[in-house]
């Protein structure tokens, strides 16, 4: 298990903050995600064997978001 940082552009309140945390936790293989609106990113833990950054950033995106980095 791994945490990956999800910077994310377009959040602005709560609710933008519940949107991606759960598009993030529909993904086999999170662990858990936690999102913070002050610091624009995500948390998430995920296992690395089950999960690439692209499938994140897909998730931000259906969530309404911009991914712009995953470190």
């Amino acid at each position: 298990m791994i945490t990956k940082k999800v910077d994310i552009e377009g959040m602005n309140c709560g609710h933008c903050a519940n949107w991606v945390t759960e598009s993030l936790k529909k993904i086999e293989g999170v662990a858990d995600v936690q999102v913070s609106l002050e610091s624009k990113n995500a948390l998430v833990d995920i296992d690395e064997t089950k999960v690439t950054d692209d499938m994140l950033k897909e998730a931000v995106t259906k969530a309404g978001y911009i991914a712009s980095a995953v470190n």
